[in-house]
């Protein structure tokens, strides 16, 4: 099984990205310009909005909107095709789930924990597995990777003999699967090319050491720069999360004469562009900007060179807009932070950005350091007069893996098909490469890492918001010209792009799906 874990990750290479759901309660949005209501999930107790079951993802040939109230997020809900003709399996599909309690039930070891020595489990688990075979040719794609996820799920906790048996399944399976995926298909069959790739790895590597592994065919700097900005072309949130930081940050700042920006996720730097532009108009003089850029090997390899590229590009503007200016690069990632390492001065006014950056930093369930918490309370400590965080809204973290993949599954369904709306041909290269080498890249970490190895570990805004109130934090209600400022931003990409507010955030969302929020704190 090993050599064929080496041959079967061989070839792969799916890899590189920043961008871009458990079962979880949906907050209804007050929602505006769009006809049906506006969901998110949302994790937190704290909120008194209406509970929903937790939407599922639809496909673009699909007829229904599994966003609606009336549609659970249940397996059995044939969502991928038009209800007339697929009724029969509905039915199968119930019985199949309906199989797990009845072929696995007290006289079979129900309460199984994975130390019974009793032979009559294997005959139990032999009889199930068989039957799920012999429905697999009446699913569709989304249930075949369900129910394979739910094999490879036990295989995890059942003992060697009958993991053997939950292997040779999982494998008729994807089998099966592989038949139905393309990555110049539909949304549905891309994504499922991969997330198929992911479970392979899971069950021939169980997760260990596997995001290393598909770094072998690791584009270059400038390719994979390409990647990244087709997607930050044809996709909102990047913009998103530019705007509405910018002006948050732009409002608290306003009459400061001292403005220090630490950025977690500089990238490129283009966010302060505009930034350094718009502060250099001000009626009484230019304020002092300082900029300090926390940057990783990821985005240095990206960019094509280190940090000094981002100061020297800025400093070019500022110095045009005269605007006065500084740069600090802090070359670490965001779990080794110091504070020696963001060079805060007195009388400097503080913000603080977080764009989709936090969710990659390691919790209390991975380690007990708590990376995540403990740079929060850094950033708390040192007062900053505005903090913005850019969230997917999603909520992979701490749920089980049976969970985690169904929502991840939901969650990237809608992914592919904002990309699909960009009206690039199936087979165009670049979209392909772009999928391949930035988006695909995170769904393989959430399904097929555990521990340290996994990167991905999303969280919905409810349990954001918890953990930064923890921290101190208190929440900032954004101004109206914040969501003007996303709802105009979102004509450029579609009709089936919204925007809502709750909580206190802006999320923005695709076909009444909650895809990513933002948030202001202090």
């Amino acid at each position: 099984m090993q050599k064929a874990s080496q041959e079967a990750l061989a070839c792969s290479s799916v890899h590189n990205s920043h961008l871009l759901p458990s079962k979880s309660q949906d907050t209804e949005l007050s929602f505006q310009d769009y006809g049906e209501p506006f969901y998110t999930l949302e994790s937190t107790p704290v909120t008194s909005s209406a509970v929903f079951s937790s939407p599922t993802a639809t496909s673009v040939s699909s007829n229904k909107s599994p966003f609606s109230p009336q549609f659970s997020h249940s397996c059995v809900s044939d969502i991928y095709h038009s209800s007339d003709n697929r009724s029969s399996l509905n039915d199968s599909f119930d019985s199949l789930w309906l199989l797990r309690n009845e072929s696995i039930g007290p006289e079979c070891g129900g309460d199984y924990n994975g130390s019974s020595t009793d032979e009559s489990v294997q005959p139990c688990y032999s009889t199930r597995y068989h039957r799920i075979i012999e429905m697999a040719s009446d699913m569709d794609l989304k249930q075949l990777l369900i129910a394979c996820a739910e094999v490879i799920s036990e295989a995890d906790i059942i003992s060697f003999s009958e993991r053997k048996i939950a292997a040779s399944t999982a494998e008729t399976l994807m089998d099966m699967i592989q038949e139905r995926v393309s990555v110049s298909g539909d949304p549905l069959q891309r994504l499922g090319a991969y997330m198929l790739e992911a479970l392979r790895a899971r069950l021939l590597s169980s997760g260990s050491l596997i995001c290393k592994k598909l770094k072998c065919n690791e584009p270059s700097g400038p390719d994979l720069m390409s990647h990244m900005q087709l997607l930050a072309q044809i996709l909102p949130f990047y913009k998103f999360a530019y705007t509405s930081a910018s002006i948050v940050i732009g409002e608290a700042m306003e009459n400061e004469k001292r403005i220090h920006i630490i950025d977690f996720q500089i990238a490129q730097g283009s966010q302060w562009l505009p930034f350094i532009q718009a502060v250099s108009h001000r009626p009484d003089g230019p304020p002092y900007v300082r900029v300090t850029g926390v940057d990783d090997s990821e985005s240095a390899h990206a960019r094509g060179g280190g940090l000094e590229l981002v100061g020297q590009r800025l400093a070019q503007l500022a110095e045009s807009c005269g605007v006065p200016f500084e740069f600090h690069g802090a070359a670490t990632s965001g779990c080794d932070v110091q504070l020696e390492n963001l060079k805060v001065q007195h009388g400097e006014a503080l913000a603080v950005n977080f764009p989709y950056v936090l969710h990659h930093i390691p919790d209390e369930s991975v380690s007990t350091s708590n990376h995540r918490d403990r740079l929060l309370r850094l950033v708390k400590s040192l007062s900053p007069k505005v903090m913005t965080l850019v969230e997917q809204e999603s909520n992979t973290n701490t749920t089980t893996f049976s969970q985690r993949f169904r929502e991840t599954l939901d969650y990237y369904a809608a992914m592919f098909e904002c990309i699909d709306a960009a009206a690039l041909e199936r087979d165009d290269m670049q979209r392909i490469n772009a999928e391949e080498h930035c988006v695909a890249k995170d769904v393989v970490s959430i399904i097929a890492c555990e521990g340290n190895e996994r990167m991905e570990r999303h969280e919905v805004f409810g349990k954001w918001r918890w953990r930064l109130t923890m921290a101190g934090f208190s929440q900032i209600r954004p101004t109206p010209s914040v969501t003007t400022a996303v709802r105009d931003m979102l004509k450029d990409y579609g009709p089936n792009y919204s925007v809502a507010e709750a909580n206190d955030a802006v999320y923005i969302g695709w076909k009444n799906r909650a895809l990513v929020s933002f948030s202001g704190w202090r």
